[in-house]
């Protein structure tokens, strides 16, 4: 099942590769659990789903609780007056000026379908500033929603960093992570590619936090680009490497094969 969310990064593509990386247990913890493709598309008893974003999981919060009643709320903002671009504005000023609550929500469902590439970006002041995408029919994704309304019944949403989610971690529980990767590039500042700032140190505090969980009796497992760094970072990890096709890209010269890893911390 795709997640209802657009979202850059979702493992939806390697969900296969995720899946057997993934060792059994009763619950699937998940810090980074950004538009939730792998929690819609594995089977535990129960999940943890954190995420910093606190759009992200007020949304997912709201899906849960207030189910159909939502789904149909948000469906309202799918129209074709809506799918232009004066609109569209107004509807981005409205979500950044809004608080947290059922309307924001939806209108993060709004902007995610019709912005740039689904691309969930916000600036120094914390207001969301993906321009419009220009797309002939943003679909409403009514199945996607139900699905996950159902689902996230056996699901905890909460709005964390990844520190305090994996350690609520216990025996029994898988945990799966997937951060802001690390750049390809040698030159890229790390300081750079997230507006959270998720860098350098919070990369290593990650796969320290991994190694020490599994010596808990804890699995972890982590997504990220395969480079020297994060083969450093997880070198008491069993790496799988592999290519994934490149689509986020607005240049279609570099939109080739990245080259990622799975790391399993056990």
């Amino acid at each position: 099942m795709k997640p209802f969310l657009k979202w850059a990064g979702s493992k939806f593509k390697i969900i296969e590769r995720v899946r057997t990386a993934l060792p059994s247990g009763s619950r699937l913890v998940e810090p980074f659990v950004g538009s939730g493709a792998v929690f819609m598309n594995t089977e535990f008893d129960s999940y943890l789903l954190g995420d910093s974003n606190r759009d992200v999981i007020d949304l997912f919060s709201a899906v849960k609780r207030d189910g159909n009643e939502f789904i149909e709320y948000a469906k309202q903002l799918f129209s074709a007056q809506n799918n232009e671009a004066g609109a569209f504005y107004e509807l981005r000023q409205e979500f950044n000026d809004c608080p947290p609550g059922s309307r924001r929500s939806a209108l993060f469902v709004y902007l995610n379908r019709h912005c740039f590439n689904g691309l969930c970006r916000y600036n120094s002041k914390g207001k969301f500033n993906v321009p419009f995408g220009r797309y002939d029919s943003p679909g409403f994704p009514e199945a996607e929603l139900i699905a996950f309304n159902s689902k996230s019944q056996r699901a905890d949403f909460v709005h964390a960093d990844f520190r305090s989610t994996m350690r609520s971690a216990t025996l029994g529980d898988v945990v799966y992570c997937d951060p802001p990767y690390v750049p390809l590039s040698a030159t890229s500042n790390f300081s750079d590619y997230t507006a959270e700032g998720f860098g350098v140190s919070e990369q290593r505090e990650l796969a320290t936090l991994a190694a020490e969980l599994s010596e808990r009796g804890v699995p972890v497992v982590i997504s990220n680009h395969d480079t020297e760094f994060t083969r450093a970072a997880y070198a008491r990890a069993v790496i799988e490497a592999f290519g994934v096709q490149r689509f986020i890209s607005s240049s279609a010269a570099n939109r080739g094969k990245a080259a990622e890893l799975i790391a399993v911390f056990s």
